[in-house]
This record gives structure tokens, C-alpha cells and sequence, in this order.
């Protein structure tokens, strides 16, 4: 029987939101149909939740880290069905999707890992006693996931929850609510997770609110817009609960004058037009010295017209659809607003259907939109600096701080230029996108509120750190 048989998805939460069709975004056609949640249905989910954590935070730590590597495993045994629908409800090519499907497993062996780190330090205290700190479970955990990484974005923030002795509330986008939401739970559940504590609940914002606001919910972790995330710490702030956000950005790329142009542009292709520049790190500004300008712009058009676009499913291809149609009308509306504004379209700018054809925009400045706003679309636009002072200048520009890509022949000197320009990520010598398990992820800015995902940050996002003391013998009352 496969992993994820669309007979068996009601065996969850009861849902009361009506049915909805699973899109296939290259094709327009309902692969499935699943039932929404609405903020009612969170309410219970939430009360589900919190009577099987109870019994989950006392459950030894090799048991919670047996489940996670078991679930580990299965990301890697079912990749075939997995890789399927990432592919088809996502509109990520099979590269793409396998490499979500790898991080996935990675997630689930370091969140395993966790379940055995130490728990508090042993403290100094004045008086007669044994004074300790231990982390114990927040509680409930909230996770509002996007559909641009569906499967890595939500997996890094439930399997470290998880792990830690808590119960999830996922609330993925409702567009990959199956390979962001129900193939996590298929994969845990066959995993051994005990029933109760990972409750999915596709649907809209006021659904993502209501796990935001819900008082069993102590704490959310939110991956999305920018503007989306400041609702949800504001949200999260007014119930006083902690809320972790990981935001929009607008990564620069610079490449400094020692550059070999060939293998600038090599990168610069992949961090703005993979997964069609649908991913918060793109490169979506490229600072490019002037003395390699010209060069630059012309082999990054070639490179872009060379790469195929179309349905990932069905035709061998670099960039697959953008996800729907309100998106698309997003991206072309900053492409068409940049060359008002004076921006020069030398590759793309085109589309059929979802499929928008990578695009380069040369002569990108300030009033730029496609350069000052965060596309979410396969659009690099270009601009040129003459001193490394100027590039500094141009890369800090802007809210954001999520991602940094310096390309150079000199480690030195982009290592010192990395420290220059304050974000969550930098990369000498490579794009913008990545992602490791065993790194910490997040920005600074409007990119987010720093690094709350990966190694050690999960400890702090995922548990409460409780002071303990004991005594011999009563105290003595001190008057």
C-alpha cells in the first residue's frame, strides 16, 4: 500500500472545512481531494494535542529518538512516492524534490540526536541546597508552513519538537497541503509516533491564526512572508507566547572585480532561478563590479534562454511552474513595472501559462521594483558597483538580512566583505541558497528574527529552561 493513500488521509483530526482539490500547478488538473480545517477544528486538534504530549515528554528519550531515525529512513525507502507528489502538487523539478526528500531525512537523524543532549547545568548557589536548570518541553508547538519548500520547511520545525517532548499543530499552505502536511504525518505515523501528538490542519489565514492564538499553544514557528510574519508576531505577542519567524528576502550576490565571470554566472543562474526564484534566499539583487559588467549580463541572458521550462512530471526541464496564477500576475507585474521604470529586459520577461521564463533585467537601481521588492519569481535584475565600499553600501540597503553570496578570488578579502554586511547567512564563494541540517538557519531584519532552526537553536526554540533547587530539609522561614 502506498505511503500516502488518499483513502486513508481521514484517519486523522476530524476536519469541518469542506473539501478542497489537490492542484497540480504544470497542468491545472485535482490530483486528489483533501478537507480543510477552520479554526474550530484547531480548538480540537489542540486539545488532542495537548493530552498526548503528556504522556510523549515522559516517554524515555531513545524511544522519541527511535521514531524520528525510523522516520528518517522512510523519507529515503518511500522517495519514489514522495518525490512524485513534490513534483506534481509543488511544481519542483525531481532534482529539486529529492533534494528536499534528502534534507527531510537529515531533519529527522539531528532531531533524533537531540532527544539525548543535556538537559541543565548544575548551578552554584548560596545556600544549602542543589540548585540545577533542566529543559522541559514547551508544550504545544504551532508550525505555519509555506509552499515554496513545503516538505523542508516543515520537517525542520516538527521533527525538533517532536524530539524534544512536544506536540505539533502543522498548518501547511493549503496548496501543498500533502506533501507539506500529510506526508509528514504518513511518514511519522508509519514511523511509530504515537497518535495524537502531530495533528495537520490544511487551510487559510484565519486557520493559521487560530493555532497562533490557541492557549494550549506555547509556541509557533512561522515560515513566510514578511508581512504575514509581522501579523504573527504581533498575534503571537498580544497571547505572550514566543514566536519564531523565518521571513522574506532579497539576497545579494556580489561579485567582486577578481571574479572568474564564467563561474559567477554559473551561480548566479542557480541561486535566482532555481525552484523559479520561489525561495526566500534567491538572489534577487546582483551587485556585479564594473569592470565585469557588461560580460556578466550578457552570459547571464545566454544562460538564462538556454534553460528548459515546462512540466517537471512530464518533460525533462530546469524551472517547472510558478505555483498559481495569483504569483504569477506578481512576478510579471514587478517585470513590467522595472522596465517602465528603466530597466533594460534582456532575457525572459515572458510567460505560458504558469511558466514564466527566467528572466534578466540589467540596469537594476533603487527605484527598480523588481530590485527593491522580494519577486518570489525567476527575475535576477543587475547592477553594477565600482568600489568594494559602494558594494557594501548597496548590499545593506533594504530591510532585509537573510542571505549573502560573494563570489571572489580572494577568500580573504570576501570573508572580510562578509563581515561587513549584516545577515543570517553569508556564502564566499557560492549563491545565496542553501540549506544543512546541522546549520542554523534564520535572518536578521525583515528577513526574520535570527537564527531559530538548526543544531543548538532548536534546543531553545523547542523547550523552556526550568530552575529547580533542592533541599535536605525544610528551609527555615528567613523572619
Amino acid at each position: 500500500m502506498p505511503l500516502l493513500d488518499p483513502t486513508l488521509w481521514q484517519d486523522g483530526p476530524t476536519l469541518t472545512g469542506g473539501e478542497a482539490p489537490v492542484v497540480e500547478p504544470a497542468t491545472g488538473r485535482a490530483l486528489a481531494t483533501l478537507t480543510l480545517a477552520t479554526p474550530a477544528d484547531v480548538a480540537d486538534a489542540a486539545v488532542r494535542a495537548r493530552a498526548a504530549q503528556h504522556d510523549w515528554a515522559r516517554t524515555p528519550h531513545t524511544a522519541r529518538a527511535a521514531v524520528l531515525r525510523r522516520a528518517g529512513d522512510l523519507f529515503t525507502s518511500h522517495a519514489d512516492e514522495l518525490r512524485t507528489w513534490l513534483v506534481r502538487e509543488s511544481g519542483s523539478i525531481p532534482g529539486k524534490a529529492d533534494f528536499e526528500l534528502h534534507t527531510a531525512a537529515q531533519e529527522c537523524y539531528e532531531a533524533a540526536a537531540l532527544a539525548s543532549r543535556p538537559a541543565g547545568q548544575v548551578l552554584p548557589s548560596e545556600a544549602p541546597r542543589l540548585s540545577f536548570t533542566r529543559r522541559v518541553p514547551a508544550g504545544v508547538v504551532g508550525v505555519v508552513a509555506p509552499f515554496n519548500a513545503p516538505l523542508i520547511l516543515g520537517i525542520r520545525s516538527v521533527a525538533p519538537a517532536l524530539a524534544l517532548g512536544n506536540a505539533v499543530l502543522l498548518k501547511p499552505d493549503r496548496r501543498t497541503a500533502v506533501c507539506g502536511g500529510l506526508a509528514i504525518a504518513a511518514v511519522l505515523t508509519a514511523a511509530g509516533l504515537p497518535a495524537g501528538l502531530l495533528q495537520v490542519l490544511p487551510g487559510g489565514a484565519d486557520t493559521g491564526a487560530a493555532v497562533v492564538t490557541d492557549p494550549r499553544v506555547r509556541v509557533v514557528s512561522f515560515t513566510g512572508s514578511t508581512a504575514s510574519g509581522r501579523s504573527v508576531g504581533e498575534l503571537a505577542g498580544r497571547h505572550l507566547k514566543r514566536a519564531h519567524l523565518e521571513l522574506g528576502g532579497n539576497s545579494a550576490l556580489v561579485v567582486l572585480r577578481d571574479a572568474d565571470v564564467e563561474a559567477a554566472v554559473a551561480q548566479a543562474s542557480w541561486g535566482s532561478f532555481f525552484h523559479q526564484g520561489q525561495i526566500c534566499m534567491t538572489a534577487g539583487r546582483h551587485l556585479v563590479h564594473a569592470s565585469l559588467y557588461d560580460e556578466y549580463v550578457e552570459r547571464l541572458a545566454a544562460r538564462a534562454e538556454e534553460l528548459a521550462v515546462g512540466d517537471p512530471y512530464r518533460e525533462q526541464v530546469h524551472l517547472g511552474p510558478l505555483i498559481d496564477r495569483a504569483q504569477l500576475d506578481r512576478v510579471h507585474s514587478l517585470v513590467v513595472a522595472s522596465t517602465e521604470a528603466g530597466a533594460k529586459l534582456v532575457a525572459g520577461g515572458t510567460h505560458r501559462d504558469l511558466f514564466y521564463r527566467p528572466t534578466v533585467l540589467a540596469g537594476a537601481a533603487d527605484d527598480t521594483p523588481a530590485y527593491a521588492e522580494e519577486v518570489f519569481g525567476p527575475v535576477a535584475p543587475v547592477r553594477s558597483f565600482r568600489t568594494e565600499e559602494e558594494a557594501v553600501e548597496l548590499a545593506t540597503a533594504g530591510p532585509y538580512g537573510l542571505s549573502l553570496g560573494i563570489v571572489t578570488g580572494d577568500v580573504g578579502r570576501g570573508l572580510d566583505l562578509a563581515e561587513r554586511i549584516p545577515t543570517g547567512i553569508a556564502h564566499v564563494n557560492d549563491q545565496t541558497v542553501g540549506d544543512e541540517a546541522v546549520a542554523p538557519f534564520g535572518g536578521v531584519g525583515a528577513s526574520g528574527t535570527g537564527a531559530r532552526f538548526g543544531g543548538e537553536a532548536n534546543l531553545d526554540a523547542f523547550t523552556e529552561l526550568r530552575w529547580t533547587t533542592v533541599r535536605g530539609t525544610p528551609a527555615p522561614h528567613p523572619f
